[in-house]
């Protein structure tokens, strides 16, 4: 099996699935320092698509606030952004490591309405058009619009499945 590096590892198991490895170097003063090198097993989970979407979402949502912070009227939809705009994602990670279908649901949700909030902020702020980059929030509102929808399905499954057992 090869890693992404295009070198045999050895580690690899029969699934295929093999962990990541890389090795790094440092200098000190100028002089190679000690290798190390390091391996973790690459797992994808359920939700990891949504879950890096939130933190692009969170992010994008971060790099406007300098932009917004220096128009007329743009301080206050900062403050919400700044609070909202990360909190989807954060949310949705404890959400993710719930204790029980019902605390999912409860956390899930909570996302949800962080995410909605978000969309409503990048709207009133394209509305009354305080960047000029509109077609760029255009895009961020649309990304929400989808991601609304991720969570609010997710809440939805786990709730039917919990009514459904016995």
């Amino acid at each position: 099996m090869r890693n992404e590096l295009g070198t045999r590892n050895r580690n690899a198991n029969r699934s295929g699935r093999s962990p990541a490895c890389w090795t790094e170097s440092t200098k000190v003063n100028g002089a190679e320092g000690a290798v190390n090198t390091e391996c973790r097993i690459a797992l994808r989970r359920k939700g990891d698509d949504i879950a890096e979407r939130l933190l692009d979402l969170g992010a994008a949502v971060i790099k406007l606030l300098p932009a917004l912070a220096r128009k007329p009227g743009g301080k206050p939809i900062v403050k919400q952004l700044e609070r909202c705009g990360p909190a989807g994602g954060s949310n949705y990670e404890k959400a993710r490591g719930a204790e029980s279908p019902a605390d999912f649901v409860h956390k899930t949700r909570i996302a949800l309405k962080e995410v909605r909030e978000t969309r409503y902020w990048l709207r009133l702020a394209a509305r009354a058009e305080l960047l000029d980059r509109s077609h760029h929030l255009a895009h961020l509102i649309d990304e929400a619009d989808q991601l609304v929808a991720v969570p609010t399905a997710s809440a939805n499954t786990a709730r039917q499945r919990t009514e459904q057992r016995p």
